[in-house]
């Protein structure tokens, strides 16, 4: 069964050794009500999920196999991967303390589901959310004495196993040292005085004899029967992280001297009066003692003596139970006191943690807003350099004596474009027929357009508005020639043409550009890849524009 007490210590800073009260398993599916989903279930125990953490690789495990694993293994490989794939080494599945995250969503399904107590019959049912708060008072539940015998008994019986079945439950006496059980001390009588000085003689040697050294430190709630022990930081840990269970052990043994203490002192009530029998002749019997005194009515002293022994025993009992309570009652009052200054401690860790949570989200909304102000500075500058780039390039292939070169890369998934009606046609750089003349560039349809489209490659000219246009001469009326360049220098293409200066294609422009107007059956598309020819080379051709300004 799984450990209702469970730590919840962070992935960081484990021990690297596994300690004994260690327990790395989720909640046993024996308690639940139905046969609980796989989702459900550990990668490591195969029980259900407790304070599910989920891997990068999508696997969930439980915080506490999660420490064990990480603790225990260099290179950790998911589990559920490497029973997938013996040879897996994907980096989602090499597993690392950062690589877990905390599964809310599972976690609020988990905590939903039926379930019953597994403790021998209790009759306890609900959702697992009020397990763990159960198991920590289920009378039914099988606990260490908590004096440490090594019995485990019901938590509802402890107080009968103190009273009658412990063989630890001894009590020493206060006038001959005697150990004895609580049924033996009602009975006791204390030896004569050299017995009391072998005794002490006895009790001394053995105080005397030297310790066995202890290898791990046990819990300061070990006198109500914690049976936790362990080295020092884990003790501490244990302390800090088990106040309800200890608040369980204190009270059982509360509940259990409360028991003890009425019934001694009925005991004393019922055991406190003489009453005297008559005897034969009319004479009168006490009750006789451990001596098996007797009188008679001719003698009283004795009569006398016979009940004044039989006060002092009653009241030799009572004191010894009286003092075996105090002690118990001081431990326990100790034990309250440091159990007190702990949660104390607790309350002051807790205000100092939630003011350092409180700084620290101050913290992360300050840095978020940075964040996000500097992305945006980032997309302003990315837009700047963007339009720096095109300037550059655009300056770049710029001409200003009225030839253009234009290198056209990628023809084949163009024209494929161009077929499927995606970017039917594309536009070269501007270039100018003099250095403050017309404001010019070519039109490119891959597929045809018009008269060509499909079975030729059409070229056009386009005017476009320029920032010397108001001390121009239009309409345009220079010669443009096109070629497209044989690139094994052998047969160019040419096709030459004058403006119609009736056509608005060519007078001064009123929006950013004129209607391309030039050569629609350029160049046929069958020939674009002769073998005689190298018009189209590397998948790139060349096409040359050249404006006669002299004409």
């Amino acid at each position: 069964m799984a450990s209702g007490s469970a730590s919840d210590p962070s992935l960081n800073g484990v021990s690297s050794t596994p300690d004994e009260n260690e327990y790395p398993s989720g909640f046993p599916q024996s308690i639940c009500d139905e046969v609980p989903k796989d989702k459900y279930l550990c990668s490591n125990c195969n029980n259900v999920l407790n304070k599910a953490r989920q891997t990068v690789c999508g696997h969930r495990y439980c915080l506490a196999c999660v420490n064990w694993l990480v603790r225990n293994n260099k290179d950790l490989v998911c589990t559920k991967c490497k029973g997938e794939d013996s040879n897996v080494e994907s980096d989602t599945s090499v597993l690392t303390p950062n690589q877990f995250f905390n599964d809310v969503a599972i976690n609020k399904e988990i905590l939903d589901l039926k379930v019953h107590c597994a403790n021998q019959g209790c009759p306890w049912r609900s959702t697992l959310k009020n397990f763990e708060d159960h198991q920590s008072q289920c009378e039914y539940a099988l606990i260490p004495c908590n004096i440490g015998c090594g019995i485990m008994v019901q938590r509802k019986t402890l107080a009968t196993h103190l009273e009658s079945g412990c063989p630890n439950n001894k009590t020493a006496c206060p006038s001959c040292t005697s150990v004895l059980t609580p049924r033996e001390l009602q009975k006791h009588v204390c030896p004569s005085s050299g017995d009391k000085k072998t005794a002490k003689t006895d009790k001394k040697q053995k105080n005397n004899q030297p310790a066995n050294s202890k290898k791990k430190e046990p819990c300061i709630f070990s006198d109500v029967g914690c049976p936790f022990k362990g080295n020092p930081d884990k003790v501490k840990e244990h302390e800090s992280c088990s106040h309800a269970g200890h608040l369980q052990l204190l009270l059982d043994v509360t509940r259990a001297l409360q028991r003890t203490l009425n019934s001694a002192t009925e005991r004393v009530y019922q055991d406190s009066p003489v009453f005297l029998e008559p005897g034969p002749n009319g004479s009168s019997l006490a009750p006789q003692a451990d001596g098996d005194i007797e009188t008679d009515g001719g003698d009283p002293g004795v009569s006398d003596k016979a009940f004044s022994l039989h006060d002092d025993q009653v009241e030799l009992a009572a004191g010894q139970q009286l003092d075996a309570l105090q002690q118990k009652v001081q431990v326990i009052e100790n034990i309250i006191s440091a159990l007190n200054r702990e949660v104390e401690k607790t309350q002051i860790s807790v205000v100092a943690m939630n003011r350092d949570h409180c700084n620290s989200q101050q913290i992360i909304q300050h840095l978020e807003a940075t964040v996000a102000e500097l992305q945006q500075r980032l997309v302003r500058k990315d837009i700047l350099i963007s339009s720096l780039q095109q300037s550059i390039s655009a300056q770049q292939d710029v001409s200003y004596d009225g030839t253009f070169y234009w290198r056209v890369c990628d023809v084949s998934q163009k024209q494929r474009e161009a077929a499927n009606s995606q970017k039917i046609s594309q536009y070269s750089p501007a270039f100018y027929t003099a250095r403050y003349g017309f404001k010019v560039c070519l039109r490119l349809y891959l597929n045809g357009d018009g008269a060509g489209k499909g079975s030729h490659i059409s070229l056009f000219f386009v005017i476009m508005k320029g920032e010397y246009d108001p001390i121009l001469s239009w309409p345009f009326k220079h010669k443009v020639t096109f070629f497209l360049l044989d690139q094994n220098q052998r047969e160019h293409v040419i096709d030459a043409f004058r403006p119609d200066l009736s056509s608005m294609s060519f007078h001064q422009p009123v929006s950013d550009m004129n209607v391309a107007s030039g050569c629609p059956l350029f160049f046929p598309l069958k020939k674009l890849r002769s073998p005689k020819h190298a018009y189209c080379k590397d998948d790139t051709i060349y096409i040359k524009c050249v404006v006669d300004t002299s004409s």
